[in-house]
């Protein structure tokens, strides 16, 4: 029978959360870097048993971490064991191996981005919010950074090297912080193109390279942002998720600061599909493994009240690609809930009858097994929940 392995990065550590096919008997292993905030963890679609994990502190730094057995044990990719701890035992970061490009010419940075006062402000690195694995290879990864950036890793993320095409974009400049900051957090393989990858940035917007990563250019035309100087500006766009179904490489949907959008030509226009949500403000959308048209989001109740709407924990379902949804409530507290669902907190399987997961800010995961009919909690009381990513396994 099919298994499902459920990767969780919270506030406080790493939780593997694995069921058979049925999806409803659990076992819960973890915390993983206990006291560590796990920003992403994802697995290999090239090899189950590898997973990638972003391991970050404020005070020592970043950390990647790599498994090659399904989580079981763990190793730094390219530094010694005797060297992952420094004086007095303390973890020893590696934020040293994500080293923006400079300029051949001058050795000066590429350049620099606007800050929250409008000034001009060098890229500094602070952390991995999203990692992305090869659909081919498992020792090649892409991590998406805040100063927002996208590094690749050819070698199983002992090394990294800048994709520096993106931040040399002639918008680089214009780029700024959202309000959590200047971070790269969606990257998207096309199955159908190898050379194609779509990034978001908040607070820059979506972007598209079509030659595996050495130009870019922005897609954000049909975004509106009234918090901008030029609500339809090339760039400067907080988007905040996007998502794609593998059968349709073309059709992107987005989830914006406020609105949800959708993009027929691979990001080159987009429309809006907002439709009858009861707010449009959110962090997650995703779509099912087997019906393209089946949309996922979960509205939050504004950009300055990071909760859900009406205090009733509500996903939202479009079976018609957008603008029609419809409230799934069964076994999801409708009454007293404040919680958040983060950008990176909701994932798909791809089992017969497609699973639906997702991770909350009160250390709550949710399942349904049914593609959103019903949901019941895998688990309760983790630390806030920072991302749910799921593998399929045979």
């Amino acid at each position: 029978m099919s298994k499902v392995r459920v990767l969780v990065g919270t506030r406080k550590g790493a939780f593997i959360l694995t069921a058979d096919g049925k999806r409803d008997k659990w076992e819960v292993a973890g915390p993983h870097f206990a006291g560590w905030e796990l920003y992403h963890l994802k697995g290999s679609p090239a090899d189950p048993n590898r997973i990638y994990a972003s391991q970050t502190s404020g005070w020592f730094g970043q950390i990647i971490q790599r498994s090659d057995d399904g989580g079981k044990t763990w190793h730094q990719p390219g530094t010694p064991p005797g060297e992952t701890a420094g004086p007095g035992g303390m973890p020893k970061g590696e934020s040293n191996k994500f080293v923006y490009d400079v300029s051949p010419e001058t050795g000066k940075p590429l350049t620099t981005h606007q800050f929250y006062d409008g000034t001009q402000h060098p890229w500094e690195f602070k952390r991995v919010w999203h990692l992305e694995p090869s659909l081919t290879d498992p020792d090649t990864v892409y991590a998406g950074v805040e100063d927002a950036a996208l590094f690749r890793s050819t070698d199983g993320g002992q090394n990294w090297k800048e994709l520096s095409g993106l931040r040399g974009h002639g918008t680089g400049p214009k780029w700024q912080p959202g309000a959590g900051g200047m971070c790269l957090h969606s990257v998207i393989l096309d199955p159908s193109d190898p050379n194609r990858i779509y990034i978001a940035i908040s607070a820059a917007g979506a972007f598209r390279s079509d030659d595996g990563g050495k130009s870019w250019k922005p897609i954000n035309k049909g975004l509106y942002s009234k918090y901008i100087p030029n609500p339809t500006a090339e760039v400067g766009h907080c988007v905040h998720h996007i998502a794609m179904n593998p059968s349709r490489p073309d059709v992107l949907f987005m989830q914006k600061h406020w609105d949800v959008m959708r993009s027929n030509n691979a990001g080159d226009e987009w429309t809006k599909i907002s439709g009858n949500l009861p707010t449009d403000f959110g962090f997650v959308i995703d779509i099912n493994a087997h019906e393209p048209e089946t949309v996922y989001v979960i509205p939050i109740k504004s950009d300055g009240e990071h909760y859900v709407h009406e205090g009733k924990l509500r996903v939202f379902r479009s079976k018609t690609g957008g603008n029609e949804w419809e409230a799934l409530t069964n076994g999801l507290p409708q009454a007293n809930c404040y919680v958040n669902v983060l950008r990176d907190a909701m994932a798909v399987d791809s089992l017969d009858k497609c699973g639906i997961y997702f991770g909350t800010t009160g250390g709550q995961v949710y399942v349904s097994p049914d593609g959103g009919d019903s949901w019941s909690p895998i688990v309760r009381d983790l630390p806030a929940v920072l991302s749910v990513e799921v593998q399929t396994l045979t």
